[in-house]
């Protein structure tokens, strides 16, 4: 059975990996398969059960399995038989380059292949011949396994810098840090310090394969030996902020982070002729939250370099790969792990497959495997997307790199992510400064009374005769003179921030945020984007319907310059920005074609579902609309769009949710990355989040947006009496009521010189309301997003006793019932819309108020309930800035625990009283 899918192979953005193709059986392998169907079954059952008999755990805590399949005598073979033609059942390489074995061999092999410090788990690919290549190249490389004396002395020496011994007297990392900072929670890697020689090893492997970018994500454990010991980070700079010192230059306008969230971009040579560049991604204290920023940034470099890449034959994963470190607890245990993986495979995510690491303590904090997971392995959850899995022991460095580079040839064949599962252990508590014991006596025990696993590779290493006890010591002191000169030269150190160059060099850090600028465009320009944007390709069969109430309609409002509505307007600020050369990257459930059925972005041939972006033909050189319609994932896709917001200031990513209130999933990336993304790590985010909003009687979810949120996370004044208040928010939110708003935000988002988020409490009735449409003078030159539109139902200004302050599509309730009873309100009412609500604007406000000489009474009215929407945050800001003695009135639903009722009846009264309240009473 295979997966039904759309062909969107000529559409951008459509990415698969090249096919790999896997030889079948020869007839005389079949022919010898049928005649040994015994010793078939035998293999099998290694292949499928082997790793339950494993030696994986360096504390010897687990015990190996007696496993019954694997016993030959089960299949009716005996170990005394004759040899047995192995051909097209077992690929072990002979000496002889014969294909016969006895059973005895054949089943040493076997132990020897699958049940050693290495296990694998593939027999749950259904695809056959992915399969079949899996089991022969672990079982024909199973003899090539040793390395050369360069590179155990690379492997050593790792070790023995990144090993904690505060016994010895020798100097390494975690043995300086304990000494030095003894009260610093480091979250060091003592006890898994073989993660540091998977990384190296897999490094080493992208260098030589020709990879040139790889974007590391990772947790708090081991993250400082891995920056000091792999990636450059300067161990002065490490000591400056431990000292309390901040990681960016005094001037900048940045909070800093923790030291377990900083980060490091080097570049790295294995004896290579070009560098591997490795983008290691900041991360919050959110376990796993950042992977699928990882899987976003990686797509979006990986565009970059194929959109520009003079090398035609480049495929998808050939310059660039994914690499994601783990803990054991929370990779089974955070949702975000599964929603990652579930982006893996899909066209217009994937960047050619992630390796996974797990850092396997096999402890969650206190919580013991057997409490924290309902599966045999941490790793169980990848089967989901059917990824292999090489378990390894972390007492041997050599078998992990033996892992490393077995993971690393399936991902380069098959281009999909694979699992490395590092069974190690945790010498210290969740910290250093924690005692384990109190949850875990015996597991504690038998860790303070075993060697280190640099000490037991130390050792090895002086039995190969590798090194020397006088060179170990020699390594020691070197690195401890190192980290003491580095400490030394701390004091005096003075940081260089890091943002702001390469792609982003021509951008600028703001101090006051821009809301307005001409961001109108040309009439004719216009016009010919808004026709390109429904001209189908005549291979194409449009569905009847979309011709008749979609296309001809949006062609008759261009011709005539009135009533565009909202899906044109878009249209139009999206053709435009890809004319003049920027890319557009749209992403959400249901994009393609929008919630409403408003957008129709892509169409759909009726007879063979091919599929067309007509804003991609506008004509060349122009930018590019990815339209990727996502799975139905929050917080993992939203994850995703935000890297492809920091990976280039060049791309507009928009991520809209099937309706507002989808971002509450999303909740850790929002609070952790797009609101607080740039103040922690200087990185500029232009991410745009469309959330429908708007109360229309359909109950209490997908009513509300959530706005409240946003704002909430907004660090704008609260006070604002002085007119001339500076605000540098760290997010723009906007409430547009007309589609000229929307296009100019859109515009305007991409046209500054800085990035911002921008969360767009967006239209859903207003969509088709006939009176919140705009013309199409609204978008030409010298036309620009008003954070306040005026009033323009009171015809004499001078007569306005009332001023009410609205944002969103109440307003166009308002509107009608103002017109209804014009004749009683006779001008003493104004409504003004607040359009952008962050950053609060205040001279706008101010300009307008000025309006009405004769105001006394002030209101902010709104749908939502008094504790959501936006009064909570205008609510200080709007007081402080009326004229003085005056006091802003609240005309609004109750609080209510839940967004609105769900009762019909109740809405409609609660609806007319809002609007009654408003315009009567003066």
């Amino acid at each position: 059975m295979s997966k039904r899918h759309y062909h969107e192979d000529v559409v951008y953005g459509y990415r698969v990996p090249k096919e790999f193709q896997y030889p079948d059986y020869t007839p005389e392998q079949l022919a010898n398969r049928q005649k040994q169907a015994a010793l078939v079954c035998l293999v099998n059952a290694y292949r499928s059960s082997g790793h339950r008999a494993t030696d994986l755990d360096p504390l010897g805590i687990q015990k190996k399995s007696t496993i019954p399949e694997l016993d030959p005598a089960r299949y009716g073979l005996e170990m005394t038989a004759d040899k047995l033609n192995i051909d097209g059942i077992l690929e072990v390489p002979l000496a002889d380059g014969s294909k016969m074995l006895s059973i005895a061999d054949i089943n040493k092999a076997l132990e020897d292949i699958y049940c050693g410090h290495v296990a694998f788990e593939f027999e749950h690919i259904p695809d056959t011949a992915e399969k079949r290549w899996f089991a022969d190249y672990v079982e024909a490389t199973s003899k090539d396994n040793s390395l050369g004396r360069s590179k155990k002395r690379r492997f050593y020496e790792l070790l023995a810098r990144s090993e904690a011994s505060i016994t010895n007297s020798t100097c390494t990392f975690d043995n300086f840090m304990q000494k030095k900072f003894g009260q610093v929670k480091r979250y060091g890697l003592e006890g898994a310090e073989s993660a540091i020689v998977a990384l190296d090893e897999l490094f080493s492997l992208c260098n030589h394969s020709g990879i040139t970018d790889a974007i590391l994500g990772m947790p708090h454990r081991g993250r400082l030996n891995i920056l000091i010991d792999l990636l450059k980070y300067p161990p002065r700079a490490l000591f400056h902020k431990l000292q309390g010192n901040a990681e960016f230059p005094d001037d900048l306008p940045a909070s800093g982070d923790v030291i377990s969230h900083i980060a490091s971009s080097p570049k790295l040579n294995y004896g290579c002729k070009q560098d591997l560049h490795v983008t290691m991604l900041h991360n919050p204290s959110h376990l796993e939250a950042v992977n699928p920023v990882v899987a976003g940034y990686g797509r979006a470099k990986q565009m970059y370099l194929y959109d520009n890449n003079t090398d035609p034959g480049c495929a998808l994963g050939d310059r660039l790969i994914g690499i994601q470190i783990h803990g054991d607890a929370a990779f089974t245990g955070q949702g975000v792990i599964m929603e990652t993986l579930g982006l893996s495979n899909l066209p217009h995510f994937s960047s050619g497959g992630t390796v996974h690491i797990i850092i396997n303590n096999q402890i969650g904090y206190t919580t013991p495997a057997t409490n924290a997971r309902s599966t045999l392995y941490t790793s169980d959850i990848a089967k989901l997307v059917n990824a292999p899995v090489v378990h390894v022991n972390g007492d041997y460095p050599e078998e992990v790199a033996r892992a490393v580079s077995i993971a690393f040839e399936y991902r380069k064949k098959f281009r999909k992510d694979v699992i490395i599962d590092l069974i190690t252990f945790r010498r210290w508590g969740h910290n250093e400064l924690d005692e384990p014991s109190f949850t875990q006596p015996q597991m504690y025990s038998i860790i303070r009374s075993r060697e280190s696993i640099p000490k037991l590779y130390e050792r090895k290493m002086e039995e190969d005769n590798v090194v020397s006890k006088d060179d170990a010591q020699k390594t020691r002191a070197e690195f401890s003179k190192y980290l003491e000169d580095e400490l030394a030269a701390s004091k005096d150190y003075q940081p260089e921030a890091d943002h702001l160059k390469g792609k982003w060099s021509g951008l600028v850090m703001p101090t006051k945020a821009v809301t307005t600028m001409d961001t109108g465009v040309d009439l004719n320009i216009l016009r010919r984007v808004g026709e390109r944007s429904v001209a189908v390709d005549s291979n194409i069969k449009v569905h009847p319907r979309l011709l008749k109430h979609h296309i001809q309609p949006r062609l008759k409002k261009l011709a005539e310059g009135s009533s565009v509505d909202w899906a044109t307007a878009e249209a139009l600020a999206f053709g435009t920005l890809l004319k003049e050369g920027y890319n557009i990257r749209l992403c959400g459930q249901d994009v393609g074609r929008g919630t409403f059925s408003q957008r129709h972005a892509m169409f759909v041939c009726q007879d063979t579902e091919n599929v067309c972006i007509p804003l991609n033909s506008i004509g060349e050189p122009q930018g590019k609309l990815e339209v990727a319609n996502s799975n139905l994932s929050e917080l993992a896709v939203l994850g995703f769009e935000y890297g492809v917001s920091i990976q280039s200031p060049n791309i507009l990513p928009i991520w809209e949710a099937q309706f507002g209130d989808f971002n509450n999933t999303a909740q850790v990336i929002i609070d952790t990355y797009i609101s607080s993304g740039e103040t922690k790590w200087l990185r500029q985010s232009g991410l745009v989040m469309l959330l429908p909003h708007g109360y229309d009687g359909a109950g209490p979810e997908h009513s509300s947006s959530r706005i409240e949120r946003f704002l909430q996370l907004c660090n704008t004044p609260m006070d604002m009496s002085d007119p001339g208040v500076s605000q540098n928010p760290n997010m723009h939110v906007a409430i547009p009521t007309t589609p000229a708003q929307m296009f100019h935000l859109l515009r305007r988002q991409i046209k500054r010189n800085y990035r911002k988020p921008l969360v767009v409490a967006g239209p859903k009735t207003l969509l088709r309301l006939s009176a919140a449409t705009s013309a199409l003078d609204d978008m030409a030159p010298g036309t620009s997003f008003r954070p306040v539109i005026s009033d323009s139902l009171a015809t004499n200004p001078d007569k306005v006793k009332r001023v009410v302050f609205v944002s969103g599509k109440l307003y166009y309730d308002l509107a009608k019932a103002y017109v209804e009873d014009s004749a009683r309100i006779d001008s003493q009412i104004a409504v003004v819309r607040l359009e952008e609500v962050c950053p609060f604007p205040r001279q706008e406000l101010a300009r307008e108020m000025a309006r009405f000489p004769s105001a006394t009474d002030f209101v902010w009215c709104q749908e939502e309930t008094m504790n959501a929407g936006v009064y909570a945050f205008v609510q200080p800001r709007l007081q402080s800035s009326l004229p003085k003695g005056r006091t802003l009135q609240y005309i609004g639903r109750d609080p209510l625990a839940a967004p609105v009722t769900g009762i019909s009846r109740v809405y409609k009264i609660e609806q007319a009283k809002v609007i009654r309240d408003a315009l009567t009473g003066i």
